[in-house]
């Protein structure tokens, strides 16, 4: 189990540890699809407290991959608390 980081992912130049930091303390949590494996958007703060969006795969293994991250887009600001 643990967290990986597809190459995907890294198109927006988000540091690895800002992803890591997003995806693990996350404010919300969407299913996206129905599909095996899942995906699960997730809105997070990076280590500086700005706030991303990212995609995780969650495995069959309980690890989840990393597949998309940026700087969180307005459209997502209604999905917050």
């Amino acid at each position: 189990m643990g967290v990986e980081i597809h190459w995907s992912a890294r198109k927006h130049r988000v540091a690895d540890a800002d992803m890591i930091h997003a995806a693990a303390g996350y404010l919300v949590a969407y299913a996206l699809d129905d599909e095996n494996p899942q995906r699960e958007l997730r809105l997070g703060p990076d280590r500086a407290g700005n706030l991303l969006e990212i995609v995780v795969l969650l495995l069959d293994d309980g690890a989840e991959l990393i597949i998309h991250a940026m700087r969180m887009r307005p459209k997502y600001r209604d999905l917050l608390p």
